[in-house]
This record gives structure tokens, C-alpha cells and sequence, in this order.
């Protein structure tokens, strides 16, 4: 039997270890950010207001701040809609592969502008090989416009990325909605042998 002596600190564990789990709530360049520390590993979002074709999106930063190495990649973020509706994350190469094929010059400008005002508005991303290491490698390598906007789309979306103890990363999400806004729901991200919970407010759509 556990004396009363031993529940006030036992108490006092559970309080601090309930605390360092709670999602934090913040805005940054007009965008509403959710994030939630577990062993270390910090995962961040927004839901951006642009819509790319049939895609919705979602911005994902995580930082590894635990002694292991995980591997992030776009399918260990679910969407449930309230409706119960789910949505994972589509890989990254079948976004890119549908911009090439059906995206114009204007999608992937409206989907540059969108991303890069929620990564450089928001001071509390420091993305160690997130999305400007990636853009600025992408295009240093290829030359025409068409090659280009494959480039920018592809230095975007989240891909699947090793991260190191104090690596961290950035990139879009992008759920296959029809065209349609995520809506409310919740977010949930298996990541880091952790399994992260968020609720999700509806965002007005901006095409």
C-alpha cells in the first residue's frame, strides 16, 4: 500500500509529466500553430488555407530532441474528420508526380508563396534540413521552368527524412480531399514510437 507521504511527490510526477504533454497553442503569420512535445520529439502544424488541385495541406514541422534516430515521413499524419471520415498523408512523390502532370505555373506559385509565409513568419521553426536546405539543393540542380516548378513542389512536400538527435524538419502534408478544405477533425501522427493527438478547427479555404 502506498502511504500518504509517497502520493504527494507521486502526485507531483504525474502533474509535471501530464503538463509537459499538453498541446500548446500559438499563432504566426496569420496561421494558427499546435504543437506537442512527447520523449523528446516536438511536432508542430497548421492548417494552410491553400488548396492545390485535389489536395489539402497541412504544414508539419518535427524536431528530435530524444538520443534515437526516427524516420518522419508523410503517412504517419491521419486526418479524421468529425464526420469520421480518414485521410492519410499522400506520399510525396505521388504530390509531385500530379503537379507535373496537371499543375500549372500558377498552382506551384500559389503553393510556394503560402508555405514559405507560414516556415519564414514563424520564429519557433529552425528546420535544420527542412524546406530551405531542400529548395535551395533542388534548384541548384535542374534548369528548365518545367524542371523547376517539379523542383519547388518536390523541395515542399515532407519526404521521408531520417532525423537525427537535434535534427529537425519541415514540409507539406497533403491529403487528398477532392478539392475540399480538411474541415474539423483531429490529427494524429504516429511518430517517434509516440502517438501525437490534436484537434483541428475548420480554415476557410483560399483559392
Amino acid at each position: 500500500m502506498i502511504s500518504r507521504r509517497a502520493l504527494v511527490p507521486l502526485a507531483t510526477l504525474i502533474f509535471c509529466f501530464t503538463a509537459s504533454a499538453q498541446v500548446i497553442d500559438f499563432e504566426s503569420g496569420g496561421l494558427k500553430f499546435k504543437t506537442l512535445t512527447r520523449n523528446g520529439v516536438t511536432v508542430m502544424f497548421a492548417s494552410l488555407p491553400t488548396h492545390i488541385r485535389d489536395y489539402a495541406i497541412l504544414q508539419i514541422a518535427v524536431s528530435n530532441g530524444s538520443k534515437i534516430t526516427w524516420t518522419i515521413k508523410p503517412e504517419d499524419f491521419r486526418f479524421e474528420r468529425t464526420d469520421g471520415q480518414v485521410s492519410s498523408g499522400v506520399p510525396a512523390r505521388d504530390v509531385v508526380q500530379t503537379l507535373i502532370d496537371h499543375g500549372g505555373r500558377g498552382d506551384v506559385i500559389k503553393l510556394v508563396n503560402a508555405y514559405e509565409a507560414s516556415v519564414f513568419g514563424n520564429t519557433r521553426m529552425r528546420s535544420t534540413n527542412g524546406y530551405e536546405s531542400r529548395r535551395q539543393a533542388a534548384h541548384a540542380e535542374v534548369g528548365s521552368n518545367k524542371l523547376k516548378a517539379a523542383a519547388a513542389a518536390s523541395a515542399i512536400a515532407l519526404v521521408p527524412t531520417k532525423l537525427k538527435p537535434g535534427e529537425s524538419t519541415d514540409g507539406a502534408v497533403f491529403y487528398s480531399t477532392g478539392g475540399k478544405p480538411l474541415g474539423a477533425g483531429h490529427l494524429y501522427a504516429n511518430v517517434a514510437g509516440e502517438r501525437f493527438e490534436f484537434d483541428v478547427e475548420a480554415v476557410a479555404a483560399i483559392r
